[in-house]
């Protein structure tokens, strides 16, 4: 059987399709441009978009399992809802949810709020779903590396209480064997959640030590200032965008973003290794520059 990827065209969607065809999956790849994207041999790759109904349909058909990972944008909990009853129609139980720790602590922020609401809405509907929440990416800071490098300075206002980020190659990994072990099953799974957390819980000055000993130099942790951070996102996002992350990052600075006990344990003795870094991240960074 098949089991379909949506987001297949982005950071993590990708990385879960290379994993997937790595293990002799078959594949299919819901992409809203098939011309600008190339994936492995083998993969089947459809058109289409998650409000286009018709389209979703074509892709559903002859699907067994199903990867929603659908972005922050404006509609992202109707995009949800709306693949969500098209996959029941289609008669497809097993599915794995891209959703964001805390997500049930976080109700203020928009996107945390909207993805657990999809997360109710898997429940309510008995999917045998793998719910997948993960921590702050240590990918987003390729965004900042310039910074970084450049004025000594570590800007992402990430406080004190500690954030437990992940490398986005363990999540897509993650991703992949659930996706497996759920499309292998003779039967139904029950519904399941993994926190996707790194291996350290790191604050925003610990982040900068890390930095000041992988460059060679002193990096300076930038503070709290979550207005001042908001003002600078809408230097390349729209204000809906950048408000959601200064909200994001207020309960960054009041709660942090911690794995629950025995969340380390259980990621690594899944994927057979030890986690990810953020020191080892920061060194590939700096070395690849």
């Amino acid at each position: 059987m098949t089991i379909l990827i949506t987001g297949a065209s982005g950071a993590i969607g990708r990385q879960v399709v290379q994993q997937l065809v790595d293990r002799g999956a078959a594949v299919r790849a819901l992409v809203r441009d098939p011309a600008r994207t190339q994936f492995p041999a083998g993969v089947e790759v459809v058109q289409g978009d998650l409000l286009d109904v018709e389209s979703l349909r074509r892709a559903l058909a002859g699907t067994s399992t199903l990867f929603l990972l659908n972005g922050v944008v404006p509609d992202e909990f109707t995009q949800a809802l709306v693949t969500l009853n098209l996959a029941r129609d289609a008669g497809i139980d097993r599915v794995v949810y891209l959703s964001v720790i805390h997500s049930d602590k976080y109700l203020n922020v928009p996107h945390f709020a909207g993805k657990f609401g999809v997360e109710r809405m898997l429940e309510q509907m008995g999917f045998g779903a793998t719910i997948l929440r993960p921590a702050y990416f240590m990918q987003n800071d390729l965004t900042i590396k310039d910074v970084i490098t450049g004025y000594g300075v570590y800007p992402m206002p990430i406080g004190s209480k500690g954030l437990a980020m992940i490398d986005t190659r363990d999540i897509a990994e993650v991703a992949a064997l659930e996706l497996l072990r759920r499309e292998q099953a003779p039967g139904s799974l029950p519904l399941s959640r993994i926190n996707l957390v790194g291996p350290d819980a790191l604050t925003g000055s610990d982040v900068a030590g890390i930095w000041s000993d992988v460059l060679g130099r002193p990096i300076n942790y930038g503070g709290d200032d979550t207005a001042g951070f908001e003002k600078n996102l809408l230097n390349f996002m729209p204000g809906w965008m950048a408000y959601d992350m200064r909200l994001m990052s207020e309960r960054f600075l009041t709660e942090g973003m911690k794995p629950d006990a025995g969340d380390v344990e259980r990621l690594t003795t899944l994927l057979g290794r030890p986690l990810r870094s953020y020191r080892a991240f920061a060194a590939e960074t700096s070395a690849s520059a």
